[in-house]
């Protein structure tokens, strides 16, 4: 039956692949990899022996037409990343969109993820993220996304390749302010994970005087949420405490509300009504 299994793969210990990821890889017709050798060293290691084709970011263009006419005609397609789950900021997000504009059925074999991996072990807050992946390269883009997640009160997720760490944490300590926590996870599930929970001064601080090496998820703190101006700011102390009697209050009652927003004693309110 023509289908395309998004298989999520391990980010880097074999151990955490899914019974179900190595079905699914044994019974596809053929497997889409980005990077054919990583993945037929995986098969080999569990033993599958399957076609597996290239689709990876400078070829997806011909080869997903390729994917697409065999998925027509029948056959089954299990796509794979270097690492992790397909789809997710990789080459596979085309392909899927391809498939459903046809009527393919796209179905996710679920595993290993390592956004989501890095989020849980930030002990930052989780209830609501931004994954933003890897940022631009170019200068002009890169200052427009991070001026974009200046705005964000939400944890959000970077990846980040070693060569380039140590520059994109100086423009996020420059842009979102040193002192901006942050939690560096670095290999994860490998033999030398790291994670560092610090500050962005403090992260380029490190990474300044020890050369960054493996790959890098970046979590970070969501910024402050702007107060609210107080609704009485723009009124005098008599339109204030005008506001509470509307209310029902007794003036006395409406002096001491006043003065308690304001933060001051209720005498000194009490006084101003009496001038």
């Amino acid at each position: 039956m023509a289908c395309l299994y998004l298989v999520a793969t391990p980010i880097g210990n074999l151990g955490d692949i899914s019974p179900r990821a190595l079905e699914t890889l044994a019974a596809a017709d053929f497997i889409a990899a980005e990077d054919t050798r990583v993945t037929r060293r995986l098969l080999m290691h569990f033993g599958i022996d399957k076609p597996v084709v290239s689709y990876y970011e400078f070829n997806k263009e011909r080869s997903g037409e390729a994917i697409l006419a065999r998925l027509l005609a029948g056959e089954s397609c299990a796509l794979v990343s270097d690492a992790g789950t397909p789809a997710v900021s990789d080459p596979g997000e085309p392909l899927v969109r391809l498939c459903v504009a046809h009527g393919i059925q796209v179905t996710a074999i679920p595993g290993p993820c390592a956004a989501i991996c890095a989020l849980t072990l930030s002990g930052l807050d989780t209830s609501r993220f931004l994954f933003e992946g890897f940022l631009p390269t170019d200068k002009k883009r890169l200052e427009e996304r991070l001026t974009c997640l200046t705005r964000h009160t939400c944890t959000f997720i970077l990846y980040e390749a070693p060569h380039r760490l140590l520059r994109t944490l100086e423009a996020l300590a420059s842009c979102l302010g040193s002192q901006r926590r942050i939690a560096v996870c670095r290999e994860l599930t490998k033999l030398h994970e790291e994670v560092l929970r610090l500050t962005l001064g403090e992260a380029v601080a490190h990474f300044t005087q020890r050369e960054p090496r493996g790959e890098f998820v970046l979590v970070l703190e969501g910024g402050v949420p702007p107060k609210e101006a107080p609704f009485w700011e723009a009124m005098s102390v008599q339109e204030h405490i005008a506001h509470y009697e509307q209310q029902g209050h007794t003036r006395m009652e409406a002096v001491k509300q006043t003065a308690k927003d304001r933060g001051v004693p209720k005498n000194e309110i009490y006084m101003q009504t009496l001038r």
